[in-house]
């Protein structure tokens, strides 16, 4: 009985109606929240995620208010999926029906195994230099990075979602604790050591001795990005090793570039170069940077080239030259990448995404997409389905006419068509002889008198 009633529920076209209203109403106020929060802000809180979180004024618990897209997204696929088990019933008349739903579930469910694990990288080469790793173009980082090696570099890297104000991190490969003092979503390079009316952090220790940040309201424009800072203590059993200011204006190389040509090569020297500490006699690197997704093979950018229309400064094609080293799978080629010619390689797609002004620097989309040939089955199975029924329909279309055809020779339709013609010459043929008829009495009376 429950396991009835449970069916029922799920196959219910009422609850199918729920999820699509409930979808209308998130992707509006999803809309809305976007002017506020931004694309992909919006994406995440909204449509990537079970529930919609409302957080109140100065708390940190988070309260379910609303479906996510997840969720109601879910809920429908299943209701649609256990809809059509029960009430569906295959035969061959219908054969182009179930292969189209087919292909319309396999394209929802594909569509879903993208959003969880598809990564989106880019990756930035200078002409003549070699890259083993892409960067995360939204997501950062705290890296601390043992550089006590003169070959290998030993990282941990801790997402910067988990820098909150106040949080204390520790690492089981890590002799010492990193205390979250403060922390910015978006910064700015303050000016002097006056201090403002803006929030600011200013550290003892490296370049946030000479480089305060100020905190900047959070951007929702999509030409424009957060630049976060944090101000983090490094504690030891024996004590503090100072505050250090981290932040991607010191890694991201255009904010590096902006410092330097801002502040001067003498001081951006002081400022950009790479804070460390020493500890247990090993010596240890900080810095905030782009999550990085590293590769078993390299990459090496031989030359980049930009042609432009005559007479313009309009981009008619740019591509890159590069050579792929993979000593795992031993390759060792040159390969050619240029608009919608993408390398793919070790499951990822490479594709020529960018470039920096000079001509010196190219930039790729680096795709990894586990699911990426789903939407194509999925469209093959609903054209293959389409052509399957329309092919149905036509064959009994033509067995119908075809049999209506024959049956207007036949003699007993021949008989009735030809009904109407015998009717009306019978009638024709019992006028005329009333006529007559009439015409001879007339004539003999006549007669009589």
């Amino acid at each position: 009985m429950i396991l009835n009633r449970l069916i029922n529920s799920l196959t219910s076209l009422r609850l199918t109606v729920a999820c699509l209203f409930g979808a209308i109403i998130l992707v509006f106020v999803g809309t809305l929240a976007q002017v506020k929060l931004g694309l992909y802000v919006t994406q995440e809180q909204y449509f990537r995620s079970l529930f919609v979180f409302w957080t109140p004024s100065g708390s940190n618990l988070k309260i379910p208010v609303f479906p996510g897209g997840y969720l109601l997204g879910g809920v429908l696929l299943a209701n649609l999926i256990a809809a059509h088990i029960k009430r569906f019933k295959f035969a061959w008349k219908k054969s182009g029906i179930f292969l189209t739903h087919i292909g319309l579930i396999l394209l929802l469910i594909g569509q879903f195994l993208t959003e969880v694990f598809q990564v989106e990288s880019l990756m930035r080469i200078e002409e003549g230099k070699v890259m083993n790793y892409s960067e995360d173009s939204r997501a950062n980082e705290l890296a601390i990075v043992d550089v006590s090696e003169p070959d290998t570099d030993k990282v941990v890297s801790i997402p910067q979602g988990l820098l909150a104000k106040g949080a204390e991190i520790k690492h089981a490969e890590l002799p010492f604790a990193i205390r979250v003092k403060d922390m910015f979503r978006n910064s700015f390079p303050g000016g002097p050591m006056v201090q403002g009316s803006k929030p600011r952090i200013s550290a003892t220790k490296g370049a946030g001795q000479r480089l305060p940040f100020d905190e900047e309201p959070i951007t929702a424009k999509m030409d424009d990005e957060n630049r976060p800072a944090a101000l983090v203590e490094i504690v030891t059993d024996e004590g503090s090793l100072g505050d250090w200011t981290v932040s991607t204006w010191l890694t991201k190389s255009y904010y590096r570039k902006y410092l330097s040509d801002n502040f001067g090569a003498q001081a951006a020297s002081g400022i950009l170069a790479p804070q460390q500490f020493t500890h247990d006699g090993r010596t240890y690197q900080l810095e905030l940077r782009p999550t990085r997704y590293y590769k078993p093979y390299s990459i090496k950018l031989l030359d980049f080239t930009h042609a432009r229309y005559k007479g313009t400064e309009i981009p008619k094609d740019f591509s890159s030259r590069i050579h792929l080293t993979d000593p795992v799978e031993k390759v060792d080629r040159e390969v050619l990448i240029y608009m919608n010619n993408p390398l793919r390689y070790g499951g990822e797609t490479y594709f020529q995404g960018s470039f920096e002004p000079g001509d010196t620097v190219s930039i790729f989309q680096v795709v990894r997409n586990p699911a990426w040939l789903t939407p194509y089955l999925s469209c093959i199975l609903v054209g293959v389905g389409l052509i399957v029924q329309f092919m149905i329909h036509l064959a009994r279309f033509i067995k119908k006419s075809g049999t209506r055809g024959r049956s207007v020779s036949s003699p007993l339709l021949a008989g009735k068509s030809q009904r109407p013609a015998m009717e009306m010459a019978g009638a024709a043929a019992r006028t005329a002889v009333t006529e007559g008829g009439m015409n001879r009495g007339t004539t003999t009376r006549r007669r009589n008198k």
